[in-house]
């Protein structure tokens, strides 16, 4: 639809404005062979995943198309595009396997990056270990004594707290 706003001066010199509002809808019967010469130049997954080029280039052609024949076309958009039942079907089930793809690489990516967290873990209570046995070679035992003197220190404590405590002498009489 295309409205035009015209005046005109007729023989008595009136002025009239004239409004049109004028339909051109294509001939149906000849849009099949002109379709057919824009659509033959893509190929389906090409019309799914390129949609916003395909319909750029369809208007470009379709505006220069009908210049030819002093139609403006303002704007040319592709609003359905189906394909067979069978296609479709195929096209999700390939989504769907491709989705499946990328979650089992995510998955192998997470259990490497596990893994090498692991050897990193690994490896520092390996280092931790070597450097308390190089301690312990450079000051003996000391340390170890030490830290037994303290658990001991603090089970006396615990014990000395509880009613139900018996002491026993250390020595011979026992």
């Amino acid at each position: 639809m295309h409205k035009l706003h015209f005046i005109i001066f007729i023989l008595d010199l009136q002025t009239i404005n004239i409004t049109l509002c004028i339909l051109y809808p294509p001939r149906a019967e000849l849009l099949p062979k002109h379709f057919l010469q824009i659509w033959s130049q893509f190929d389906a997954i090409e019309l799914i995943t390129q949609r916003t080029l395909i319909s750029q280039s369809i208007s470009e052609l379709l505006i220069e198309r009908a210049a030819q024949f002093g139609l403006l076309l303002d704007d040319i958009s592709i609003t359905h595009l189906s394909f067979r039942p069978e296609f479709t079907n195929a096209v999700e089930l390939k989504q769907v396997a491709q989705q499946d793809v990328e979650k089992q690489r995510f998955l192998v990516e997470k259990t490497e990056q596990s893994r090498q967290a692991n050897v990193i873990v690994v490896e520092g209570d390996a280092r931790t270990a070597d450097l308390i046995g190089k301690a312990l070679d450079e000051v003996g035992d000391g340390l170890i004594e030490l830290r037994r003197i303290e658990a001991a220190e603090g089970i006396a404590n615990q014990l000395s707290k509880s009613r139900n405590i018996v002491y026993l002498s250390h020595g011979p009489q026992m």
